[in-house]
């Protein structure tokens, strides 16, 4: 079972590897999102560039490759704390993913995705703490920010499971430090406000 799961996270960092934004814009025939704008190949980013259009496929790929290796993993049997660990080596796939020279997105999607395929009605919970505080503050790096700060202690009330709570823990500190720049901005009030359709 050890190999099973070694080889499980291989496969999951694989899946996550997959950049979706980049994959999609060059479906569309449209430029490099790393290229533009703030440079992070994310749904933000590919809305902020090319659209809703691009932006929904680019958002539904990325939580789709935190959601797909959790409910294999699940399937297959591996125990929570294993499966917790599969869906989180497809978040690194994301951030840094082999097959795009290592240079991915924030992984703010694909940890939604690990969360709701985790345990759904958690997972709920911080998809509502990203839509409140965007809609309140209208600063999408924000609502990421305070979603995956509080991720953690929704796992810590509401399971019996350590592994997966000191392993979001460890995503929160890995979204803070990708988003480090836009802190900055934040703190100066520079940070770009989410814009209606």
């Amino acid at each position: 079972m050890e190999f099973g799961f070694f080889l499980a996270l291989g496969l999951s960092y694989l899946i996550g590897s997959l950049s979706t934004a980049i994959i999609v814009c060059r479906v569309m025939g449209l430029g490099d999102p790393r290229e533009g704008g703030s440079g992070n190949p994310g749904a933000t980013n590919v809305k902020r560039l090319y659209g809703n259009k691009a932006a929904a496929i680019t958002l539904a790929g990325d939580l789709l490759k935190g959601v797909v290796p959790v409910l294999i993993a699940y399937g297959f049997g591996f125990a929570p704390d294993q499966v917790f660990w599969i869906g989180f080596a497809a978040f690194i796939g994301h951030l840094y993913p082999v097959f795009f020279g290592f240079r991915g997105g924030k992984g703010v999607a694909t940890m939604l995705g690990v969360m709701l395929a985790l345990h759904f009605w958690i997972g709920l919970a911080v998809v509502a703490t990203w839509l409140f505080v965007a809609k309140v503050l209208k600063i999408s790096s924000l609502s990421a920010l305070v979603a995956s700060l509080l991720a953690p202690f929704y796992l810590y009330g509401f399971t019996d499971q350590s592994a997966w709570v000191w392993g979001s823990a460890l995503m929160t500190l890995i979204l803070f430090w990708r988003h480090r720049s836009n802190i900055r901005r934040i703190l100066r009030g520079e940070e770009s406000l989410i814009k209606k359709a």
